[in-house]
């Protein structure tokens, strides 16, 4: 079997200053070329070796005193912190000889940033990709699927059918010639979050409020990101996790399962690798205050400074986030106010992409509203930001409500040959803990297999 360039593993992706120095300078070369195969040592969260890339949002913004801190994925190769666990998977599926290079076309069931990072990870190692994809996403997530050599394949449908993807996907993989990176179902997407993300957040909180996460907040699309938060509560006892849902799409919180636009998360279902156990809060956040939100963000250097935010912070937020990151604000403004939070305790919420791919989002924003101009972008920063309220917060902690979220995953992965007794399995915390430890196998592996390369 062909092999495979070994990049990092999850320790080197966490801490890229533990990489021996040859792949120190190569990391720091290739950042200067897109398409250099060393840009694998460049999936961090800290770019420049020790800094996570992050922003601390002015209160003038979220009118809370608690502190939101937002994980900026747009500084990973691809422009989305989607492309680790891309990699991941990858790597686990060579390792565990379930991948040949010589052999397999990668599979990459995604409503964008997932399907980009696994094309562009596929065009790093010389592999050819097919993204199974909704036909109704942003036209920026099509372009740069193609620019990465990657094939579409779509479904019908939007954000909230990506369903049909996985039917897609499940009926490709009886074709010996396809493998699958599944984010929605296969746990290296939750080990490199837990691992990679999980640590980092620690890391972005140093020197802010009392230096501990209160809370952390992510929509799930794969679900993969919330696992972050599972390190988190190992670390700080008071963590609590919130996951958010678009108000027209509200799956786990009642089963709810209309359309949206918020791209990359309501993807109307519970997802294989969503650890419920440690999900304390849903919280619903309506698709035109995310995209409202985004065009003041963009558009509204002016109301922003009106409200007190200085021109060159406003200038700095301006290309930060896309739609989810909006929405990830937003549910932390109205989680901030549900806790009566302080300006001790920390928020940690995550941008799993920038602007880059929204111009389009925009745009039709702009045809459906007719006039936007100064007086309307006011109201809507005060709409959104400021008059963010705490309706549609539900808990999740108690048994019953665990149950509920338990039948919802059991309803929609059955169907895909998951047994009832795996699924079970997931009911105890040992499950996710053992599926964890895992990362200190595949971080001597990829270390050894590494070394053999040279």
């Amino acid at each position: 079997m062909k092999s495979m360039k070994i990049g990092p593993n999850y320790d080197e992706m966490l801490n890229p200053m533990q990489l021996e120095e040859k792949y120190q300078k190569a990391r720091e070369l290739a950042k200067h070329d897109e398409f250099d195969p060393n840009n694998l040592f460049n999936i961090t969260w800290k770019p420049n070796g020790t800094d996570v890339h992050k922003v601390l949002l002015p209160k003038a913004l979220t009118g809370v005193d608690a502190n939101i801190i937002v994980m900026l994925g747009k500084h990973f190769p691809s422009g989305s912190h989607k492309v680790g666990p891309a990699y991941a998977t990858m790597i686990e599926g060579y390792i565990d000889g379930l991948i040949d290079p010589e052999k397999h076309t990668i599979l990459g069931p995604s409503t964008g940033n997932f399907g980009i990072g696994v094309t562009y990870i596929s065009h790093l190692l010389k592999m050819p990709s097919i993204v199974i994809m909704p036909d109704n996403m942003s036209a920026e997530r099509y372009k740069r699927i193609k620019d990465y050599g990657g094939q579409l394949m779509l479904t019908p449908g939007t954000e909230s059918d990506v369903i049909l993807t996985l039917e897609k996907t499940h009926k490709l993989m009886k074709n010996p010639k396809y493998y699958a990176l599944a984010q929605f179902e296969l746990m290296p997407n939750y080990r490199f979050h837990r691992h990679v993300t999980g640590h980092s957040a620690i890391s972005a909180v140093k020197g802010i409020g009392n230096e501990r996460v209160r809370l952390f907040v992510s929509a799930p699309g794969s679900a993969g990101t919330l696992a972050a938060g599972d390190h988190l509560k190992t670390k700080f006892n008071e963590c609590e996790i919130a996951a958010v849902e678009p108000y027209e799409c509200s799956t786990l919180m009642n089963g709810g399962r209309g359309q949206h636009k918020i791209e990359g998360i309501g993807d109307k279902m519970c997802t294989l690798i969503h650890n419920v156990l440690n999900t304390d809060y849903l919280v619903l956040i309506k698709d035109d205050d995310s995209v409202k939100g985004l065009k003041v963000i963009y558009d509204g250097l002016e109301i922003l400074k009106e409200n007190g935010i200085d021109h060159d912070t406003a200038m700095a937020l301006k290309d930060m986030f896309g739609v989810s990151g909006i929405c990830n604000i937003l549910a932390s403004i109205k989680m901030a106010k549900k806790l009566k939070l302080t300006d001790a305790d920390n928020i940690v919420t995550m941008a799993t992409d920038g602007f880059d791919r929204y111009d389009s989002v925009l745009i039709d924003l702009e045809k459906r509203e007719k006039t936007i101009n100064h007086a309307v972008l006011s109201q809507w920063f005060d709409a959104t930001f400021k008059g963010m309220d705490t309706a549609d917060i539900k808990p999740v902690k108690d048994a019953l409500s665990k149950e509920q979220l338990f039948k919802q995953k059991e309803s929609d992965w059955l169907k895909f040959g998951y047994k009832k007794s795996y699924l079970d399995a997931m009911k105890d915390p040992a499950f996710w803990e053992e599926a964890y430890q895992k990362v200190e196998y595949y971080n001597t592996t990829i270390k050894t297999l590494r070394k053999e390369q040279i």
